[in-house]
């Protein structure tokens, strides 16, 4: 490598060091105290939290024909969806499901890099509700930081008790919103209320609210940059074409204080250095000096940059959601463009049709008939010939159901043993019973005869079940 390619090369390391070097990251230091102010982001930011977690929250209390209509139950092996009950059988989808979820994220980032840290994160959402209940006890920011800094008074002793007995009350009821999932909401509640949880359901509910106090109220920003995985793997998923909220240099630059009437002096940009975009930032970046790892693609910087142009009488848009390309003067490619979103958009789609086909071809009952193999055939002492088959049925209703069995083969004669008396299936498992098929062997036209069974509920015959196996016999 030749000298000045070697310089050209250091050149550039120097260059990417020194902008890594202007990155402001809080390592925990200082609690930030962000500023909140309204705006359309702020706005958008307050109703996408909502519509995810509000139905966190309340959806548990819906009931449907006297039951909970949404209940990941555990302890029986069923997930309850309105009329719907999946059983481990059907585990599957739930894999689709959590494909769908992660395909999705990954596809939105690398269009939009982390709007889903900044508008939807529990633990960006938590933090906000834990931060604007810190706003309206304890004052705006500057009030905040004067009185972390006041010695101890009876006004701070209030203040502080009121704010973290406010903390752990949201907590406490995290906890529990999470806890009834898994379990009846009322029946949860009543065990509360008398103190009469099972050991794991105090876990459960302990872990969550320390964990939601200790993470929304004291490590707050931290434990994104720091803890959260995802955050380190959107960091590698963008590029130049992501859209994330850029400040605008050419415009911007040289920054300078606002100068009154028409003072004279140096050419300066939009900037007026007021620092209202670093002041509402929930992790206390410095947006102007780029996109830094702290950065959660809330918006909130474009608010306040957007308010302080409107009062000076400059364009909005000096803090905007552009890409690289755009903010370099490249041509800005389309969505279609990203051939990797493409990708996950494929597979996301695929996925959805397949839980569709699940969903749609559930049943309320599933059969599976196992033909003796050892041996395939016994000749009874009149001659006949005769068929075990283990039959396994999966009752998936809320109900306990007797079967009829039925079987179906063109073979004259044949008579099913063992199934007389309608064999009980148990709701929300499996039941295994054994018949026997006989026919005369002088009915038997071939080797290999295919036979099609069916089950069916007495009490409800529209509960039903089919599968297609084999009679073996010698050969004719």
């Amino acid at each position: 490598m030749s000298d000045a390619n070697e310089n050209k090369e250091m050149g550039t390391v120097t260059t990417i060091y020194h902008e890594f070097e202007a990155w402001q990251v809080n390592r925990g230091e200082k609690t930030i105290h962000a500023k909140r102010m309204p705006g359309f982001f702020r706005t958008i930011k307050n109703y996408t939290q909502l519509a995810l977690w509000l139905p966190f929250f309340l959806v548990p209390y819906l009931r449907w024909n006297d039951k909970q209509a949404i209940l990941f139950d555990i302890q029986n092996r069923q997930f309850h969806f309105f009329d719907i009950m999946v059983l481990p059988q059907d585990i599957w989808m739930l894999s689709l499901l959590l494909l769908i979820a992660a395909m999705t994220l990954f596809a939105v980032t690398s269009v939009a890099s982390r709007v889903w840290c900044g508008y939807f994160c529990f633990q960006t959402a938590w933090t906000d509700w834990y931060t604007w209940l810190e706003d309206k006890i304890e004052g705006n920011p500057a009030a905040r930081r004067k009185l972390d800094d006041a010695p101890l008074s009876l006004d701070k002793i209030k203040k502080k008790t009121i704010k973290h007995a406010l903390w752990l009350l949201l907590a406490l009821l995290t906890g529990i919103s999470f806890s009834i999932w898994f379990v009846d909401a009322f029946e949860y509640w009543n065990n509360l209320i008398h103190l009469n949880l099972p050991k794991v359901g105090w876990v459960v509910l302990a872990l969550f609210g320390v964990g939601t106090y200790l993470l929304a109220g004291f490590l707050r920003e931290q434990a994104c940059i720091w803890l959260c995985p995802y955050a380190r793997i959107q960091g590698v998923m963008g590029d130049s074409q992501t859209i994330l909220p850029t400040y605008d240099v050419n415009r911007g630059e040289p920054r300078g204080k606002l100068r009154k009437g028409g003072e004279a002096g140096p050419p300066q940009g939009d900037c007026i250095d007021c620092f209202q975009c670093v002041q509402v930032c929930p992790t206390g970046v410095d947006i102007r000096h780029g996109q830094q790892l702290g950065c959660i693609t809330c918006g909130l910087c474009l608010d306040a940059c957007d308010a302080i142009m409107d009062k000076v009488g400059k364009p909005r848009g000096l803090i905007r959601y552009a890409s690289l390309d755009e903010m370099s003067g490249k041509p800005v490619h389309k969505l279609y463009q990203h051939p990797r979103t493409l990708v996950y958009v494929t597979i996301i789609l695929i996925a959805m049709s397949g839980i569709i086909y699940g969903l749609t071809h559930l049943g309320a009952m599933s059969l599976k008939v196992l033909p003796e193999r050892q041996p395939l055939f016994v000749q009874m002492s009149d001659g006949s010939i005769q068929n075990k088959y283990a039959f396994k049925v999966l009752n998936k209703t809320d109900k306990d159901i007797h079967v009829k069995v039925t079987a179906e083969s063109g073979i004259e004669g044949q008579v099913l043993i063992g199934a007389e008396n309608a064999p009980l299936t148990h709701h929300g498992r499996g039941t295994s019973f054994t018949v026997f098929v006989k026919v005369p062997s002088k009915s038997l036209k071939q080797e290999i005869t295919p036979i099609h069974f069916r089950v069916e509920g007495v009490e409800d015959p529209t509960v039903f079940a089919e599968y297609t196996s084999n009679f073996n016999g010698p050969k004719p």
